[in-house]
């Protein structure tokens, strides 16, 4: 028997969708530390069998604090497994349980709060609560490396988390970009409108899309996603016509606001890969991204879209809109679509295939 383990379906984002997908591919079960009512369409969709460790007494403790101890003491299943496939930040901790077979960690990112981000991460808490966030932090890295230790194979979604894996761990892993369902995808017309597809958090820097586009009264400006900070950006925008929060939508909602879209912007912090420029792109639509993280590797810069370089400020965004539309946002259509392509999800499925071998339906 085979199994993907991964942390939580939390929302029908990118992790959820590799998590069903390496499922799919393998032939195999999913087990996670719990599912939230957010996630049951897309998994009623997908036909994966998945199975929760969650139980009564667990899911009062919050989701990380779940997953740590659903992951450390009750995945005993997976003892006989042939292979097992395990990714996120908790789920590898299962790996004791493996006696026998083929382990193999697929890595999203590090737990980048305790690694790369824990300085940024630590001062958004209180000073009397930092001691905790040290402890915890601590004692999360020493259990995942521990159990990355123990992994046959180590593969990452894209070179930039291959060198974060290589600098922190220690660790040469293997390339493998995630599947994106590039069919849900398509262009419909030319709007007249920008689409941010970015969750509304610190790290992914919607606020300075918004305080550039407010400088930009004869452009649209669509932000199609929600977050923490949905709340705090539609007061920043308050007043600005040209701007819509459209919060969490439906999935057939989604993709036909970015089918009608002019281009896409997504201007994230050192983003671990970023599927949802190669969404926009799969519509045939060019993506005002950042120089830096996994766009580097999707985004041709002139092409299917424009890359900002250095510090990000609403001028440089405006800039770069500029650029955009000089290129002709149109007649990137085709650009765009070659592009997606070469990360389909069929593309994905044949690279596990090759990787895994006579395993992978064992």
């Amino acid at each position: 028997m085979n199994y993907v383990l991964y942390d939580f379906m939390q929302v029908p984002g990118g992790a959820e969708r590799v998590t069903l997908a390496l499922a799919k591919a393998m032939g195999s079960e999913v087990i996670v530390s719990r599912v939230e009512p957010a996630c049951e369409a897309l998994l009623k969709s997908k036909g994966i069998p998945v199975q929760s460790l969650s139980s009564s007494w667990t899911r009062g403790m919050g989701r990380v604090l779940e997953a740590m101890l659903s992951f450390s003491s009750g995945a005993g299943r997976i003892a006989s497994a042939e292979t097992v496939i395990y990714s996120g930040f908790y789920a590898p901790l299962a790996v004791d349980f493996q006696r026998a077979g083929r382990r193999i960690y697929y890595c999203h990112t590090l737990p980048r709060f305790a690694y790369d981000l824990k300085a940024e991460s630590r001062a958004g808490f209180a000073w009397y609560w930092r001691p905790l966030f040290d402890v915890f932090t601590a004692l999360l890295r020493w259990r995942y490396e521990r159990a990355i230790q123990r992994m046959d194979e180590v593969w990452v979604n894209s070179k930039n988390v291959r060198q974060r894996v290589k600098r922190y761990l220690g660790v040469d892993a293997t390339v493998i970009y995630p599947p994106v369902e590039t069919r849900r995808f398509a262009w419909l017309s030319h709007g007249d409108y920008y689409i941010s597809l970015a969750r509304l958090e610190p790290l992914k820097r919607v606020d300075a899309v918004v305080k550039a586009f407010m400088k930009m009264p004869e452009r649209r400006l669509v932000v199609a996603s929600g977050g923490s900070q949905l709340a705090a950006l539609q007061q920043l925008a308050a007043g600005a016509k040209n701007i819509t929060f459209l919060g969490w939508t439906s999935e057939a909602a989604l993709c036909e606001q970015v089918g009608h879209a002019r281009a896409a912007i997504y201007l994230p912090v050192e983003e671990d890969f970023g599927i949802s420029p190669v969404e926009a792109m799969a519509a045939g639509k060019p993506v005002i991204g950042v120089a830096e993280g996994g766009l580097l590797e999707t985004v041709v810069d002139g092409q299917t879209g424009c890359l900002i370089a250095g510090d990000l400020t609403p001028e440089k965004i405006i800039a770069a809109v500029d650029a955009l539309e000089a290129l002709s946002p149109p007649t990137m259509r085709s650009a765009c679509e070659s592009r997606a392509a070469q990360f389909d999800e069929a593309v994905f499925t044949q690279k596990i295939a090759q990787h895994l071998g006579p395993y992978s339906q064992a």
